[in-house]
């Protein structure tokens, strides 16, 4: 008889333990951080990066689709992240995202310093709110704060500044919340 759960690849196990059912997280981010992670096995790289999460964000988060133009910005920045694992990231493979500016201490979950960094911003954002868990927008919102990030990195290369997507979460987090029921 065949498991019912399936095992995990190599790749996989080599990017730490999943904190993809973190309570913390939506179930929306909870399935971002999964489809990042699969992004960095695909990619073969060590970590999870900032990249891989707001790749992963844009695909599967409406309200942070939502964030940029609907058309030209999104196009652009699925563009770059695309193309990442065809040249224009492979600058950064076989080295590991961090702005320096806190010891290295999340590797071991799998995440770069700097992407570990910003998922417990994320939780700690939306703890503060009294929004627990964490969503999608609480995500984008800590990882394009640090200008080391890699996303940053690809927000200007796609011409978008991160002052005005900050500008443009705050206003989000402003209103009301639609359920989506």
């Amino acid at each position: 008889m065949q498991p019912r759960i399936p095992r995990q690849s190599v790749g996989e196990q080599a990017l730490g333990p999943r904190v993809d059912n973190d309570a913390r997280l939506s179930a929306e981010l909870a399935a971002v951080v999964s489809g990042a992670r699969r992004r960095a096995v695909r990619d073969r790289d060590r970590h999870i990066d900032t990249a891989h999460l707001l790749h992963s964000l844009l695909e599967q988060d409406p309200e942070v689709r939502a964030v940029f133009d609907d058309g030209p910005e999104i196009a652009r920045l699925l563009g770059y992240l695309v193309q990442r694992s065809i040249g224009y990231g492979l600058r950064w493979q076989g080295s590991v995202e961090d702005s320096g500016a806190v010891p290295v201490v999340a590797e071991a979950e799998g995440f770069s310093p700097l992407a570990a960094r910003a998922m417990g911003h994320a939780c700690e954002c939306a703890a503060v709110r009294g929004a627990e868990p964490a969503r999608g927008i609480d995500l984008l919102a800590a990882i394009v704060v640090d200008p080391q990030a890699r996303a940053v990195e690809v927000l200007d290369r796609a011409g978008i500044e991160t002052a005005t997507v900050l500008a443009r979460i705050e206003n989000r987090l402003a209103q009301p919340r639609r359920s989506s029921r």
